[in-house]
């Protein structure tokens, strides 16, 4: 597949002002890096919520919902609907964000919404002037445009979104990175990645900056099989905007969707020589959602948020209590199997750490590449 390459005139000059140090780790050679928008820990851990499955307006697919995802028993609902996550990723790896079980992670960015999310994540840098979802050129620096201007990294890279605004997030001028989100530039270069293309041209998305994920993740699961890039990152979006729809039953339907699309990627990387046992995979949200009042579970904002972008959540006048909340977790070599970690709110962990851990990971010390990055998570490494 071919991107729309943006020229990038810092890559060469940071190649030759990092070097990269021999870290403590040496995990995998490829990273694949994975959000879901907005979905709420409370499904992921406790599988469908009775109040909202059988909501009038929330699901008119109730019956459906029901008949699929409901069990008495929460784990046995959180199964349900997230089969590959708790059968595969889960036991094999480590895994924060269960407040039920004291399981404590969340964003460490003022605001609560996308943006901020999502450069903290790459960048481990959290800005406060990042306060809207506005097309604007992120001013921090992702891990993929660091690594994309090393030697060993450098045109190994590539990003999937399902939303327009990625590529303003991965400031894409400055970066140069190859990024395919809805909006960009696609030339087909495979037979799949022609009908992608003109299936994409056919079937409109129901949102204006979002398209289906179904076309990020297959765009996304053909590059990898014929670019064999080191490092990719994929964004899902249709919980979110399932979400601000106040469509509960689709949102559950896109969940469960996601992780079949996941189990995927990782059914693809075990069968792959090269990626096989030399990849680390990782997976977390870009923000929370609320759980009371009922309806809040349709919205993200901070209190803070409230005079600003989030203005039009002011009736909330504490903004949308738990939409702070994340969850996160690996698996792969190099990451230890300590199933759920139970660190409690003291110990919160926190998304502007995740990107000095993927470089760990990938024997790459963080502090030669941004030294304002949040900390590596030492319950994620060995």
């Amino acid at each position: 597949m071919s991107f729309t390459r943006f020229p990038c005139a810092t890559s060469l000059a940071l190649a030759g002002a990092f070097s990269l140090t021999t870290a403590p780790l040496h995990a995998a050679d490829n990273l694949l890096i994975v959000t879901l928008d907005g979905l709420r820990w409370q499904e992921l851990y406790r599988g469908l919520d009775h109040a909202l499955a059988t909501h009038p307006d929330y699901s008119p697919r109730s019956e459906q919902l029901l008949a699929q995802f409901w069990n008495e028993d929460p784990s046995v609902r959180a199964r349900k609907l997230f089969p590959f996550l708790h059968e595969v990723v889960f036991p094999q790896g480590t895994h924060a964000g269960n407040r039920d079980a004291g399981s404590c992670a969340r964003i460490s960015n003022p605001w609560h919404f996308s943006f901020p999310g999502y450069s903290e994540i790459l960048s481990g840098v959290v800005n406060r002037s990042i306060d809207t979802n506005g097309k604007n050129p992120n001013p921090e620096r992702t891990l993929l445009e660091l690594l994309d201007g090393t030697p060993a990294f450098a045109d190994r890279v590539a990003a999937f979104a399902s939303w327009d605004v990625f590529p303003w997030i991965f400031n894409v001028e400055r970066s140069g990175l190859p990024v395919n989100a809805l909006g960009t530039s696609v030339t087909a270069n495979t037979p799949l990645e022609a009908t992608l293309l003109q299936l994409s041209e056919d079937i409109p998305p129901p949102w204006e900056t979002v398209r289906h994920d179904a076309f990020t993740h297959h765009y996304a699961l053909e590059h990898l099989r014929t670019e064999r890039p080191r490092v990719t990152f994929i964004s899902y979006g249709e919980t979110d905007d399932f979400a601000h729809d106040g469509r509960y039953d689709e949102y559950i339907f896109a969940a469960q969707r996601t992780d079949r699309f996941i189990r995927e990627l990782w059914e693809f990387v075990q069968g792959t020589e090269g990626y096989r046992d030399n990849t680390v995979l990782f997976i977390t949200v870009d923000h929370g959602r609320g759980e009371t009042p009922l309806e809040t579970w349709q919205y993200h904002a901070s209190k803070e948020s409230l005079t600003g972008y989030m203005q039009s959540l002011a009736k909330y006048e504490d903004g949308i209590v738990g939409s702070e909340d994340v969850w996160m977790a690996a698996m792969g070599p190099g990451v230890p199997v300590r199933g759920s970690l139970a660190n409690g709110d003291a110990a919160c962990l926190t998304s502007n750490r995740i990107a000095a851990t993927l470089l760990q990971y990938l024997d790459v010390d963080y502090r030669t590449l941004n030294s304002a990055m949040g900390a590596p998570l030492q319950e994620f490494l060995p």
